[in-house]
C-alpha cells in the first residue's frame, strides 16, 4: 500500500493531466483482479447540468478519463453494490514547498510516519485505501457476502466533479449502484451534509490617467475595498440567519472568500479596471441560484456609495457551482459507516485525541501486565502490583526510602520490599500527613500515564 501511494503521488495530475496516472491506475486494478471500466465526460451533456457552465467549450474534458474497478462476491445480483469513490486530480502546488511537491518524502514524527507530497491527503492516500479495503474484503471468503464493490478514480473533481457527474448522468456500468462512500480526508468522521459554493466575478470600471496627474483619473481601488466590506457584512448576516445543526461548531459556517483580485494595467497609470473572483458558501437546504440572487440584491445598493465615475459592480457566474447535498443521518449506509469506524452516537463525544482514536489508559496498563505474565516473568513484585503501597500523596523522598536497605545490613539482592516498622506517635503522624499532602502524583499514576503515552500511537 505504501508503494502504491508513493507511485501515485509521483504523477503530476493537475487539471487536464490525469490520463497517464489513470492508465497506471487501471493497470494496477487489472493486476489485482478487478474488472475495469473507463469513461470520459461529454461536455455538451455536462453543460445541461446547473452546476456547470452553459457553454460546453468552457468545460475541459479532453484526455481526462475516469476509471472504475469492480469486485463481485457470491451472487452479485442478490446483494447491494457499494461504490468507493476517489479522485486522481490535484490542485496547483503553489508556494511554500520544501523540494519537489511531486517527489514523495517519508519522515517519522511523534505520532507515526508521515508522507509529504501534493495529493497525499487530498486524496491519493484515500484512493489507495479504497483499493486495498476492497482487496482485503475479497480475502475473506468465509463472510458469505453477496454483492459488488466498485472502486472509482475520477478526473476533474477539483473543477466540479467532471468524472463523477458524468457517471451519474450516464451510468458507465452494466448494473445499478446502491450507495457511495467518498474517501475524502475527514479524520474518520462521516460527513453527511456538504456545503455548496457559488463562484462569481465582480468587475468595476473607472477612468485612467497618468500618474503625474492622477487626480484626473478615477481609481477603482476604493470600490474593491467597499465590496470587501459588503461581503464581510453579508457573510455575518448569513451566519446569523442560516442555520444547520451539523455546522454549529464552525466559527464561519458559510464563508465568503475573495480568492483572486486583479486591478490596473501599469504602475504609472491610475487603476481604471478591477475584477475580483469570489467564492460564496451555500448551506445544505439552499440553492446556488437563491444565494446568487441574495448576493446581487446585497450589492445592488453599492453604486450609490461609490465615487462618481466608477461603473459597476457587474456580477457574473463563472467556473463550476457546487450544489449542496445532504444524506439523512439515519440512513442505513451512515449507520453502518459509524459502526465500522467505532464512533458513538451524536449524544456522546468519541474518545479521540487529534483525530486519532485512543486506548483508555487502564486498558493499556493491564495489557502490559498480561504481556509480562504470559512471557513467563515474575511480576508479583513489580511496582504496578504495589498500588496500595505506592499510591497516595507521598513525597518522592518517602517512596525512595522504602527501597533502601536497613542501615548497612542487606546487599542489593536481599533488600526488603517494605520499609522497616517504626513506632508511630500522634505527633509524627500529623507531621507526615502535612508533609505528604501536597498533591504530588504517585509512582503508580506516573507509570499509568507513561504507558498511556506509549500505547497511544499504536
Amino acid at each position: 500500500m505504501r508503494e502504491f501511494v508513493d507511485t501515485c503521488c509521483r504523477y503530476k495530475t493537475t487539471a487536464g493531466n490525469e490520463a497517464p496516472a489513470q492508465q497506471w491506475f487501471r493497470g494496477e486494478l487489472e493486476a489485482a483482479g478487478f474488472e475495469t471500466y473507463t469513461w470520459t465526460a461529454d461536455a455538451a451533456q455536462l453543460a445541461t447540468h446547473p452546476s456547470f457552465p452553459a457553454d460546453p467549450s468552457a468545460i475541459d474534458v479532453d484526455e481526462r478519463p475516469s476509471v472504475g474497478g469492480v469486485l463481485e462476491f457470491g451472487d452479485p445480483n442478490a446483494g447491494p453494490t457499494l461504490v468507493l469513490n476517489g479522485h486522481m486530480d490535484v490542485v496547483p502546488t503553489g508556494s511554500g514547498w520544501d523540494g519537489d511537491p511531486f517527489t514523495p518524502r517519508w519522515h517519522r514524527g511523534d505520532d507515526g510516519e508521515h508522507l509529504t507530497a501534493r495529493g497525499a491527503v487530498d486524496m491519493k492516500s484515500g484512493l489507495a485505501a479504497c483499493v486495498f479495503a476492497a482487496k482485503m474484503l475479497e480475502g475473506e471468503p468465509d463472510l458469505g457476502l453477496n454483492g459488488r464493490v466498485v472502486v472509482e478514480s475520477v478526473a476533474g473533481e477539483e473543477e466540479g466533479g467532471i468524472g463523477a457527474t458524468a457517471s451519474v448522468l450516464e451510468n458507465p456500468y452494466p448494473f445499478s449502484r446502491d450507495a457511495v462512500i467518498v474517501a475524502e480526508p475527514t479524520a474518520l468522521h462521516p460527513v453527511t451534509a456538504v456545503e455548496g459554493s457559488l463562484m462569481v466575478r465582480i468587475r468595476f470600471e473607472g477612468r485612467s490617467a497618468h500618474a503625474a496627474t492622477r487626480w484626473r483619473g478615477t481609481s477603482v481601488l476604493p470600490a474593491l475595498e467597499a465590496v470587501r466590506a459588503e461581503l464581510e457584512a453579508f457573510e455575518r448576516e448569513r451566519a446569523a440567519s442560516v442555520h444547520h445543526p451539523l455546522y454549529t461548531s464552525f466559527p464561519v459556517p458559510w464563508p465568503i472568500c475573495i480568492g483572486r483580485v486583479e486591478a490596473g494595467r501599469w504602475a504609472s497609470s491610475v487603476a481604471d479596471s478591477a475584477v475580483a473572483e469570489v467564492r460564496v458558501g451555500v448551506a445544505p437546504g439552499e440553492t446556488v441560484a437563491a444565494v446568487e440572487a441574495a448576493l446581487r440584491d446585497r450589492l445592488s445598493s453599492l453604486p450609490a456609495t461609490l465615487e462618481a465615475g466608477i461603473s459597476g459592480p457587474r456580477i457574473e457566474r463563472f467556473s463550476v457551482q457546487f450544489e449542496p447535498a445532504e444524506t439523512p443521518v439515519d440512513a442505513g449506509i451512515v449507520k453502518e459507516l459509524q459502526a465500522a469506524m467505532g464512533r458513538w452516537d451524536s449524544t456522546r463525544r468519541p474518545r479521540s485525541r487529534g483525530g486519532r482514536p485512543t486506548v483508555p489508559t487502564a486498558v493499556t496498563t493491564w495489557l502490559r501486565v498480561f504481556r509480562r505474565y504470559f512471557s513467563g516473568q515474575d511480576v508479583s513484585s513489580r511496582p504496578i502490583f504495589q498500588k496500595k503501597r505506592c499510591s497516595g500523596r507521598r513525597s518522592a523522598r518517602r517512596r525512595r526510602s522504602w527501597r533502601r536497605p536497613q542501615r548497612g545490613t542487606f546487599p542489593r539482592s536481599d533488600r526488603p520490599t517494605r520499609p522497616p516498622i517504626r513506632p508511630v506517635t500522634r505527633g509524627s503522624r500529623l507531621r507526615r500527613r502535612r508533609r505528604f499532602s501536597r498533591g504530588r502524583r504517585s509512582r503508580g499514576m506516573r507509570l499509568v500515564e507513561g504507558l498511556g503515552r506509549q500505547w497511544r500511537g499504536v
